[in-house]
């Protein structure tokens, strides 16, 4: 499908789902690299990272375990600029080597609140993986230590990010229509 209709906006392809596992295979291959003999714990944000999580990990070749937080500051298309957290993670995180897995990066408040709450956790060290990074839309000066692709600062759907919970099945990412 090149064009998609959820609720009332229409959306156009823009990450065909080919190009999307490509990267994640290049991202894994590069955690994989960079955390042997740390035995990782990821942390998968949900729920827009759920898809992202479960083919990132089946590429990583290294003990890992994997925890899930549960986070909303989406409403709509824009952020609610604040952060709620829905559901806790139960892994210890104390002298734990955490990466979190994010869908996308935008504003950067959610990596950079979980950062911090990782840290407070005495963690070992916190990296961050996302699949979309949309460094114009940035306000913080946290970037992701890996990141699958960049984008600009559309509106998109897809791969496990939604418009109002729809989309999140897609294969494909889209971006909304102007």
């Amino acid at each position: 499908m090149t064009e998609i209709q959820l609720k009332d906006k229409k959306f156009e392809l823009f990450i065909p789902e080919k190009v999307i596992i490509k990267e994640i295979k290049r991202v894994a291959k590069d955690i994989t690299h960079d955390m042997k003999e740390k035995k990782p714990l990821f942390i998968c944000v949900l729920n827009g990272a759920f898809i992202f999580a479960s083919d990132l990990i089946k590429r990583i070749n290294i003990p890992c375990e994997i925890d899930f937080i549960r986070l909303k500051s989406y409403q709509g298309t824009q952020s609610s600029g604040s952060i709620k957290e829905v559901q806790g993670f139960v892994t210890k995180i104390e002298n734990r080597h955490v990466v979190i897995i994010e869908d996308i990066i935008d504003t950067g408040h959610t990596i950079s609140y979980l950062k911090n709450k990782l840290n407070g956790e005495n963690s070992a060290s916190v990296k961050t993986a996302c699949l979309l990074f949309k460094p114009n839309a940035l306000e913080t000066g946290v970037k992701p230590d890996y990141c699958a692709l960049e984008i600009p600062n559309d509106f998109i759907v897809g791969y496990g990010l939604d418009y109002d919970g729809l989309g999140r099945n897609l294969r494909n990412i889209y971006k909304i229509k102007s």
